[in-house]
């Protein structure tokens, strides 16, 4: 028992003697390489590791770097017990020259650097079995411009792995555009799998700029044999010009832009309260579909507009990013006459003439008629209006022809006397007659209103959207107003309910609208602006 106990308490003290790294080293598997051409780096510590990982992040400057591989080793011989930690990883170097490795420390402990030659590639020592190509058609580009750049990896023998690394340049990005696609080609009698991956480049900033191509790593079956193999693309220079001053704040740099329209129904002539379609198509070369900008349209009076439908797409054609964006306007007529739409305009850059152009579309002249099959409802509140200004003026009128009747010479004080009579009687006159229209004013209001609510309260009994929507435009051209004129007067309320009638009406979306809240809104409505008319002719009397 006690030579157990004496026995454990050696082993403690000996592996507290080894919670310290006794040497750290640091090696690779082969000097020199080939430029492409991967090898590990090793670094090995001896002595216990309190959990500690070197630091390698500065390889990244120079190198392709690969995950670090951890492992740990510990042996008890004739009571001596041995520790030890490995960290292994790949690099490869794109470029040939002299490289130096730094100096790693682990828990106080440090490596000597490394310095590692890395050599061209000559045309003998190239292997023909695998090879990668690199191309950018568009090397002199504009800031956020976009290019495609495209990697091709040949294939000769037979692949059993491998790993293809992405294009790295500063100042700019790349993003892979969908998965790489497989092909075949034949090159001096030599049949080759080509792999094919193509990134979408924008550079960030201006300047002169290299981009260091992807490195292919792997191993492929050899007469029966595995076989360790590399290879790495040609670097690819390119310039960066910056934004120029005069910019528009919408910077769309393209060197082919495209902007154009499409009405449906294709005519010049349409109906009020028939829809419209109006399809704008921008198309440019050179940018991502993100870049390209929304499109507004302005207002018109005599016209309810509202977005439709809004596409984006995107893809590549002959070495160059194409971006398309198809936006939708739903045109509605609210009442008859000749309009003429505002152009369309949108700024952007030609990185070919290297100037600012504006994509126009011009104006558009419409004509819009009354649909015959929806009768004409007649006037009568401007009808009303104009009698009521009119009735004064022509009692003025009456008093003047009679005042200028007298001819007849006579005496100044007869003729003082007569016209303060005459003026006292169209006093009177027009103090009845305004009395008279007051009077009359609600009932003739009533008769005015009761027409649209009769054919409210049919298309509420059909569950009619369509026909309630033409009573309402009905209402609307009774008041003398546009829809979107006479929606600006109504409460938020009732706006929203009559939007969503219009999109269930003349939108792809399908919509269900509750009529009978809506009825119930266009009534209350009326009523006030009923009430408001009678409360100004009152106020316009008495004061």
């Amino acid at each position: 028992m006690v030579k157990r106990i004496l026995f454990l308490l050696s082993l403690l003290i000996i592996s507290h003697k080894t919670l310290a790294v006794d040497n750290l080293t640091a090696s690779v598997d082969k000097n020199p390489v080939l430029a492409g051409e991967y090898f590990t780096l090793s670094i090995v510590a001896q002595g216990k590791v309190k959990g500690t990982i070197p630091d390698v992040s500065a390889l990244s400057n120079d190198f392709v770097t690969s995950p670090v591989n951890t492992s740990s080793r510990t042996s008890i011989i004739n009571g001596s017990v041995a520790s030890s930690t490995t960290w292994q990883m790949q690099l490869v170097a794109r470029s040939p020259g002299t490289y130096t490795i730094p100096a790693f420390e682990v828990d106080g402990a440090k490596t000597q650097p490394i310095e590692i030659s890395v050599v061209a590639r000559e045309d003998q020592q190239q292997s023909k079995d695998i090879f990668v190509k690199t191309e950018l058609k568009t090397p002199n580009l504009y800031v956020q411009q976009a290019a495609l750049y495209t990697v091709k990896l040949y294939i000769g023998k037979d692949l059993l792995d491998g790993q293809l690394s992405d294009p790295i340049s500063d100042g700019a990005t790349f993003t892979q555009l969908g998965k790489a696609s497989e092909e075949y080609e034949i090159i001096d009698g030599r049949r080759y799998m080509v792999l094919t991956r193509e990134y979408m480049i924008q550079p960030q900033k201006s300047g002169d700029f290299t981009i260091k191509p992807p490195v292919f790593n792997g191993q492929i079956r050899d007469n029966y044999r595995r076989m360790a193999t590399s290879a790495v693309g040609d670097s690819i220079d390119f310039s960066v010009s910056p934004i120029p001053a005069d910019a528009a704040d919408t910077w769309l740099p393209s060197e082919y832009l495209n902007f154009s329209e499409e009405w449906q129904p294709n005519e010049s002539t349409f109906t009020v309260g028939t829809p419209i379609t109006r399809t704008l198509t921008l198309t440019a070369v050179g940018v991502t579909k993100e870049q390209l900008p929304d499109i507004q349209v302005e207002d018109t009076d005599g016209f309810r507009i509202y977005p439709d439908t809004s596409e984006r797409k995107q893809i590549t054609r002959d070495g160059k990013v194409i971006s398309q964006l198809i936006v939708s306007f739903a045109y509605l007529p609210q009442r008859a006459g000749d309009f003429v739409l505002p152009e369309v305009t949108l700024p952007w850059f030609n990185t070919i003439t290297k100037r600012e152009e504006i994509a126009t579309l011009a104006s558009k002249s419409l004509s819009v008629v009354q649909d015959p099959n929806q009768p004409v409802l007649p006037q009568t509140p401007k009808v009303t209006q104009q009698t009521r200004s009119n009735e004064p003026s022509q009692a003025v009128s009456t008093s003047t022809q009679q005042h200028t009747s007298y001819t007849v010479p006579l005496w100044v004080w007869a003729l003082a006397v007569s016209g303060y009579i005459i003026w006292l009687v169209t006093l009177m006159f027009w103090w009845r007659a305004s009395k008279s229209t007051v009077k009359h004013q609600p009932k003739m209001s009533q008769q005015t209103n009761s027409q649209p609510l009769i054919s409210f309260e049919e298309a509420v009994k059909q569950n009619s959207a369509n026909a309630f929507y033409q009573a309402l435009l009905n209402h609307t051209r009774q008041q003398n107003m546009s829809m979107a004129k006479w929606l600006q007067q109504q409460p938020e309320s009732l706006k929203t309910q009559v939007n969503e009638l219009q999109r269930s009406l003349y939108s792809n979306t399908q919509s269900s609208v509750d009529l009978s809240a809506l009825f119930t809104e266009v009534k209350r409505s009326i009523k006030q602006a009923a009430d408001k008319r009678s409360k100004q002719v009152l106020d316009t009397l008495y004061s």
